[in-house]
This record gives C-alpha cells, structure tokens and sequence, in this order.
C-alpha cells in the first residue's frame, strides 16, 4: 500500500461502537497518515459529541445537523441548538441532514422534507456547507437541493445514477464515495466513479460502516480509506498520490479549511 496522506470526509467516532478504545483509535490514526476527520452528527446527542471530539483533537472537525432517521426531533429550539453549536469555529458544515425512504420505520416523507428544508435553511443562514444523505429518495432529494442554490455541500456515500450525479455536479456538490466502492457488486458506484471530476470527488469512511474490502463487516476506520483511493485510481486510471492529493484539497475547499 501506498504511502498516503488521508483526509475523511465522513466519520462518526461518536457512534457507541468506538466507545471503549475511542482514544486509542483517534491517536493511532493521527499515526497512520490521517491528517483530517470530519465528524458528523446525526442526532442531537450526536451533534454534542461531535463538537466534543473537535475541541479535543486538532484534525478533527465537526458537522451539526440531524439525519432524517431522527426528522421528528427538529424543531425550532433543534435548530436553535444547532445554531448555537455551530458558533464554534471548529463546526465546519451542517450534517448530516437529508432524506432516507429506504425504511418505513422512519418518519414520513413529508416530516422527513420538512426537517431538511429547515437545516438547509439554517445552512445558507449561516454560510455552511451541508453533508447530504440521500437514499432511495434521489428526485425529492434533488428538488429541495434546487430550492437553496446559494448552498453548497456534498451528497454523501453516492449511491445514485451516473445522471444524478451530473445533476448534483451542475448544482455545485462534491460526491463522496465510501469502501462501497470496492466491493464486487459495486457496478452502479464504479460508473459514476468514473464520471465525476477529479476536483468534485471526496473519500470517506462512514465509519464504523462500510468497511472497505479486505476489511467488508468490520468496524470501519479512516485509514481503511486507502484501500478505496487505491481502487478509485485504478477505475480513474491515475496516481494514488495524485488521487489522494486531490481530495484532501477538495474537502479544504468545502469546509474552507485553506
């Protein structure tokens, strides 16, 4: 493996899986060439954590928002909340908001659009980038992107077709990819891969998900991410470094880290 310098544009240290060994991990990455982490909450509790974690590690930067999972929790004292947290200057973005039709368990769409048309208003309030989860909801996704010209983020973990993606590129997102990308059934991933722009392409974890192969079904961690610009270089046919280089800048660009 390369010798690669990483920046992940999506963790979730907060999650309870890394509770018992959080300190060790976050300190062996800074070791293992990881010089940038953006945390993003999810829930309020996760929001918190998320803040904390960047107060604590220099590398680390937080997102504040919550997931559509949670859509029935924002209110207007949630968005005050929020507002608040992201007076500290390591709050760099708000996310991870948006929507998520893939469970019905979830609240209704209509609750779910109503929470992400109120933190992307909060996000062009406060001239923050947004980090965008979308599942199987890509048309009503793109619509309330539509709404917000002025803001711009990225649509994290892509899952989406190679045509919407060139509709997110035209609005001014970046596409972010996770190990989804290595895995073999990973067609739909690999073609849009091979369409976005090397200045609009980001890496990241989810950790603890979507562990890369070798890796698929462990926890995931942020220095497993050069197993996955190893596999975008190779479908890119480009340098590793040159790979990796590109998306350090590029997430400096969208958290104006420069």
């Amino acid at each position: 493996m390369v010798d690669l310098k990483i920046f992940d544009s999506h963790a979730h240290y907060d999650d309870e899986s890394f509770d018992e060994d959080r300190h060790s991990i976050i300190e062996n990455l800074r070791k293992n060439n990881v010089i940038g982490i953006l945390n993003c909450g999810s829930s309020m509790k996760g929001a918190k954590m998320s803040v904390e974690l960047a107060n604590t590690y220099d590398f680390i930067y937080a997102a504040v928002g919550i997931h559509p999972e949670f859509a029935e929790e924002v209110n207007e004292r949630t968005i005050n909340k929020l507002r608040e947290f992201a007076k500290n200057n390591k709050v760099k973005a708000i996310g991870e908001i948006g929507l998520d039709y893939y469970y019905d368990e979830n609240p209704s769409k209509e609750v779910q659009k109503t929470a992400f048309i109120n933190q992307m208003k909060l996000a062009e309030e406060l001239d923050l980038p947004v980090i965008i989860h979308d599942r199987e909801a890509h048309k009503d996704t793109l619509e309330i992107l539509k709404m917000f010209p002025n803001v711009k983020g990225v649509v994290h973990c892509f899952s989406g077709s190679v045509e919407f993606s060139k509709e997110c590129l035209k609005l001014g997102y970046y596409i972010g990819f996770t190990g989804v990308v290595t895995f073999k059934n990973a067609k739909k991933v690999v073609e849009v891969v091979k369409e976005v722009p090397l200045n609009r392409l980001l890496v990241e974890t989810d950790c603890p998900y979507m562990a890369p192969t070798p890796f698929r079904g462990k926890r995931n961690k942020s220095d497993y991410i050069a197993y996955i610009i190893k596999k975008i270089a190779e479908i890119k046919s480009i340098d590793e470094k040159e790979l990796s280089e590109a998306t350090i800048l590029n997430v400096k660009n969208l958290l104006k880290l420069n």
